[in-house]
């Protein structure tokens, strides 16, 4: 089983749905920074001080590359240039961060 780096590569704000859906002013993730990195171990173990919430959205994605599986051949042929990537975010449909999550060892 592989290593995988998770990056965060944006964070978002989707100011019209925070004005009609939410009571108080929205902000970008305060749990997050662009660039910032974290790796996860063969375990899958969650990274310390990532966020659970989006641990729990990308975490089937960091155990498909993790495996050696892609996202980029069969039914995902011609997705993702670099096979052993992806690029996912958490479900926050207010404050979305996304991040590419890589497998990095074998």
């Amino acid at each position: 089983m592989a290593e995988c780096k998770i990056k965060v590569l944006k964070r978002l704000v989707m100011p019209d749905l925070a004005k009609e859906y939410v009571f108080s002013e929205v902000s970008l993730c305060p749990r997050l920074s662009e660039g910032q990195e974290f790796l996860v171990s063969s375990t899958l173990d969650k990274p310390d001080g990532f966020c659970d919430w989006a641990w729990n959205d990308i975490h089937k994605f960091v155990t498909v590359l993790s495996r050696g599986g892609n996202y980029s051949e069969d039914i995902f042929h011609g997705w993702m240039k670099n096979s052993a990537s992806m690029v996912a975010c958490c479900t926050d449909g207010v404050r979305p961060v996304v991040f590419e999550i890589k497998r990095v060892a074998d």
